[in-house]
């Protein structure tokens, strides 16, 4: 694994955990962790639970005893070493948002289609038990014809104007702001749950704090566009991290002609339906026979965050070991990419109202 802070740790995790609970074909070994610090490495693969540490992430991609690349780094460097362990042949699993810019995640998806070994990209929010339930409804035809996707992600972390200047707050690092880093997610989540893809944008994206402590603030703050789903449905998308009082509310609705399911990631035990014009009603998703639950705990004690990549582990191992394409694959993540890139180049477009 490259990267040893917050998604390290919490793939981490999942990597030490996955077994434990879901019976796998395969069992993964935690061979090694790569970062920058040689000290700071050492540190996180004594306190993580792995055998050995590394500084160079070239040399991961060169050791034989090596099949499987989990990058955890900010996406200036998803492009280079996935592509560099595809080409060795290794599985690479890589954090969202793919890359920084659609050319580079172009050549991911190349790279990946072009590879003998598998990939896939780290959209978390899919394995959700409830958002996986959610999908299944929609694929079901419970919900009828879709006709409009609402989606938000809202957080409040950098409100505070002496925060500092940390990576995600710099484009040459981070790619874009709330709009990459959030924005993202519900774009692949609302994709997911309703089985559209988009296929047009316009959108707006501010920048309410421009310097910090350390320097010039190059990204967004917020994003905020609407569109059209493949399918025909209506879509609106709101990625902030200037929600005040919202710590994660990853907030998916979609209406369809015979009802309609809210999702709030905020309450993520909870999924809400309503059929036939009848209020909202919700469903506790702990039931042994709701998506992933089954191997976890008895009915009503809820899941945590950490769980969903678990979740994301288990599908990814299975898939490498009977020879299945994961999902979502890097050509999923090059899609949403796209919807990145067509929301900046439509800032600004809008019609400005006369006063």
């Amino acid at each position: 694994m490259v990267g040893y802070a917050f998604m390290g740790r919490v793939h981490s995790q999942a990597w030490r955990n996955v077994t434990a609970f879901f019976d796998l074909p395969v069992a993964p070994a935690m061979r090694v962790i790569c970062g920058r610090s040689k000290e700071d490495t050492a540190a996180a693969a004594r306190r993580l639970g792995w055998a050995g540490a590394a500084t160079d992430w070239r040399e991961l991609v060169e050791r034989d005893d090596i099949q499987i690349i989990d990058i955890c780094t900010p996406g200036d460097t998803h492009a280079e070493i996935a592509i560099a362990a595809l080409a060795a042949g290794k599985h690479v699993l890589c954090e969202k948002p793919l890359a920084n810019t659609v050319e580079e995640a172009t050549r991911m998806a190349e790279a990946a289609a072009a590879s003998t070994a598998k990939s896939m990209v780290a959209f978390n929010y899919r394995r959700v038990p409830a958002v996986a339930l959610a999908q299944q409804l929609v694929a079901g035809g419970r919900l009828g014809e879709i006709r409009h996707v609402r989606a938000q992600y809202l957080q409040d972390w950098i409100v505070d104007p002496e925060f500092p200047l940390v990576w995600r707050l710099q484009k040459d690092k981070a790619g874009s702001g709330a709009l990459g880093d959030i924005g993202a997610h519900i774009i692949d989540t609302a994709q997911f749950i309703s089985g559209q893809q988009l296929v047009g944008v316009t959108g707006l994206t501010e920048t309410f704090i421009k310097d910090r402590p350390g320097g010039r603030v190059t990204v967004d703050d917020a994003a905020l566009f609407i569109g059209r789903m493949s399918g025909g449905a209506m879509a609106s998308f709101e990625a902030t991290r200037f929600a005040s009082g919202r710590k994660n509310a990853l907030r998916v609705e979609l209406n369809g002609s015979l009802g309609s399911l809210s999702f709030d990631f905020e309450a993520m035990n909870e999924l809400w339906v309503s059929y036939g014009g009848g209020g909202f009603e919700r469903i506790l998703v702990t039931e042994p026979d709701h998506p992933y639950v089954g191997a976890w705990w008895p009915p009503g004690h809820g899941l945590g965050y950490e769980h969903t990549f678990t979740h994301e582990i288990k599908d990814f191992l299975e898939a490498i070991a009977t020879g299945a394409d994961p999902s979502p694959s890097f050509a999923d993540g090059l899609r949403v990419q796209r919807v990145l890139e067509a929301v900046e180049q439509s800032r600004g477009t809008y019609k400005e109202i006369p006063r």
